[in-house]
């Protein structure tokens, strides 16, 4: 028997004007997804901005319905709409916010298991890590890829 440990390695921001040009941008348009969130049972509104390698920038919002778990997240949102929209284009970054009571929430919002499954296999599909960026008011949180936010990733089929 052997005892392992998973090590999970991120850079932590104080505000959006630490971050590169490209990050930021991508970063403020995923808070402005926000506005797009049809949110009226949690009250939670999240926006996600997509970079493709083929310079478009997608976004989402998550959209809930009354039928819950009829929704979708914003992620998954703006990942199945890119692939339908640009199937050859890798997702390179992805950045994440979300807003409770009209704020950026202080700290990011991280993304659910369903989503980051889904971020894994497009990572994979997309043969290069695809970064992560979440947004808080008070912080922001960039991973190199999407296995620290899901360091197990399910691959059992391939």
């Amino acid at each position: 028997m052997k005892e392992k440990k998973i090590d999970i390695a991120y850079i932590e921001y104080e505000s959006l004007t630490q971050l590169d040009e490209d990050d930021r941008v991508l970063a403020e348009m995923a808070v402005k997804a926000t506005e797009n969130s049809y949110s009226p049972y949690s009250g939670f509104a999240v926006g996600a901005a997509l970079r493709l390698s083929n310079g478009e920038i997608v976004t989402g919002a998550n959209q809930e319905n009354i039928a819950y778990p009829s929704g979708l997240c914003a992620e998954r949102t703006a990942m199945f709409y890119a692939h339908a929209k640009y199937p050859d284009a890798v997702m390179e970054c992805m950045a994440i916010a979300g807003k409770q009571g009209g704020k950026i929430c202080p700290t990011p919002a991280t993304p659910c298991g369903a989503c980051r499954q889904v971020m894994a296999e497009y990572q994979t599909k997309g043969g290069k890590p695809m970064k992560i960026i979440l947004v808080g008011s008070g912080k922001i949180w960039k991973f190199s890829k999407v296995d620290d936010l899901l360091p197990l990733i399910f691959d059992s089929l391939k």
